[in-house]
């Protein structure tokens, strides 16, 4: 499972492509992962609140929903779990990224300056 999200995410982040031992670290830090054969999402919830750790649609299937998808399972999942307010990261030059979370009712809250290789991530939360 694990090579077939790495060979995904690859994919999706040509430049920084994560390993299947990386993924398989994540699982074993406690993160959840759902995937299929196009799009991924890795998460993890502490206490009352969750933060998405990556997120990926497959190029030739990106515009279709599958992003927002992803974000309804994941949040109807945590809520049910006792979570309320769920934060994620994104570079600020992602301009489809900021888009699809926006699109979703995610609020920035902050700005990590140059966490990327010298690009800005920008914080985002939404209260569940």
């Amino acid at each position: 499972m694990f090579d077939e999200i790495a060979n995904l995410h690859k994919l999706c982040f040509p430049n920084k492509p994560w390993s299947a031992s990386d993924f398989a670290d994540l699982k074993k830090s406690g993160c959840e992962i759902i995937a299929s054969q196009n799009s991924f999402i890795v998460y993890r919830c502490v206490a009352d609140e969750a933060e998405i750790i990556t997120i990926g649609v497959a190029p030739n299937a990106r515009r279709n929903g599958i992003g927002s998808a992803l974000l309804t399972i994941i949040e109807k999942n945590i809520k049910n779990q006792g979570v309320n307010k769920i934060f994620l990261e994104v570079a600020s030059n992602n301009i489809a990224g900021k888009k699809l979370y926006e699109n979703n009712g995610y609020k920035v809250v902050g700005i990590r300056p140059k966490y990327y290789d010298g690009i800005d991530a920008v914080l985002m939360a939404k209260d569940l």
